[in-house]
């Protein structure tokens, strides 16, 4: 990556950033599109309502180009959470049935499904991390006839771990259950193609590898999940006329859209689109290809140092996140303040320190990481 690319993050001039797979610093022409509607309504108060709404359906349009879907099957939420929330309790359940997913999954993806325990008697089967990876073998083992869902992270959260979409859609289909994805440790530097892998619904917040401020996420809902998903959430931004004030008639928004409840976070959606222009006109392969230079190089310069890479190295396994130990029993936090007194921002998570570059990281950086590891 180029270094004009690299001075839209400010950041860059006392701090090594290595903390994506958390937040991420927007870049500057995001923090100007945010100010921008601001300065706009100080000025003018919402006679520009309308190029408002454009800029929001410009976003949800860049967004269904990252994701390889249709723009009515996009909606915007406020994060993975509720994303997540609205389909388990879209979907009419029975006592019995179950969802398969993974004991490790980030916790947005575990309570929406425990919650039906109570509400639904319905079963939670999860399989267990091992060594790093996650054994699809043993996941879809646990998928049987009374199967209503397949949850999983396209990329974990604490390993980096990423999984073969197409081949957990294809285990799902087999039995009819949905395939849910978390995709926020994946969209923007890694290729989804929800209609190739099979994904039913993907969830993700943009304040990550989106580089967009924290409180907007996306929620995207195949037809063939939205036929068996109600919205639970509703409101009058729901219908197709939604400005038809008077007419209580009207049937839901097609697709996804019907899940946006109401007037949402303007400014955000600038800042989103801003961030998503970025992204696509840098390009999501070439975005991962650095990455994967990256991190590949990373694991290098850390062989034959006191830290194993607990993160999956296979090519079709391994992802931007690099997670490691120490061997001799120093503990992640205490990694994690070390490095940040030398302004190195990583990230402790659980047993392991994680290690998240994103498109504007160098190798300099990650040889600063490693020669100030103790």
């Amino acid at each position: 990556m180029n270094d004009e690319l690299r001075a839209l993050f400010p950041i860059t001039k006392d701090t090594v950033y290595l903390n994506h797979a958390a937040v991420s610093p927007p870049p500057l022409p995001t923090v100007e599109a945010v100010t921008s509607q601001l300065r706009d309504v100080v000025a003018n108060g919402s006679l520009n309502y309308r190029g408002w709404v454009a800029v929001k359906e410009n976003a949800r349009r860049l967004a269904a180009e990252m994701l390889h879907a249709r723009t009515e099957q996009i909606a915007f939420m406020r994060n993975t959470s509720d994303g997540l929330s609205t389909v388990a309790n879209g979907l009419r359940w029975k006592p019995g049935e179950n969802v398969v997913t993974f004991r490790r999954e980030f916790p947005s993806n575990i309570y929406p499904w425990l919650r039906l325990r109570h509400a639904h008697g319905v079963e939670v089967r999860m399989c267990e991390e091992r060594g790093g990876r996650i054994d699809l073998d043993e996941l879809i083992s646990l998928i049987d006839e009374r199967t209503r869902v397949v949850a999983i992270s396209q990329v974990q959260y604490g390993s980096g771990f990423r999984a073969d979409l197409e081949r957990l859609g294809r285990a799902a289909r087999r039995v009819d259950a949905l395939l849910v994805v978390d995709v926020i440790q994946a969209m923007g530097v890694l290729p989804t193609d929800v209609e190739a892998e099979l994904i039913d619904v993907a969830a993700g917040a943009c304040h990550k590898w989106l580089l967009t401020p924290e409180g907007i996420g996306l929620l995207y809902l195949s037809d063939r999940a939205r036929e068996r998903i109600e919205p639970t959430l509703v409101g009058w931004v729901s219908v197709p006329a939604p400005e038809d004030y008077a007419n209580f008639e009207q049937d839901w928004k097609p697709g996804a859209l019907a899940w946006e409840t109401g007037t949402g976070a303007t400014a955000l959606f600038y800042g989103l689109e801003a961030s998503l222009r970025l992204l696509a006109e840098t390009g999501t392969e070439r975005i991962a290809l650095h990455l994967e230079e990256l991190t590949d190089y990373l694991c290098e310069r850390l062989n034959g140092r006191d830290y194993d890479i607990i993160s999956s190295r296979r090519k079709e396994e391994k992802s931007q996140i690099v997670c490691i130990q120490h061997r001799g029993g120093q503990t992640p936090m205490a990694l994690y303040a070390h490095l940040k007194r030398q302004h190195i921002n990583v990230a402790p998570r659980g047993d392991r320190l994680r290690i998240a570059p994103h498109l504007y990281n160098i190798r300099e950086e990650m040889d600063a990481l490693v020669e100030a590891l103790p």
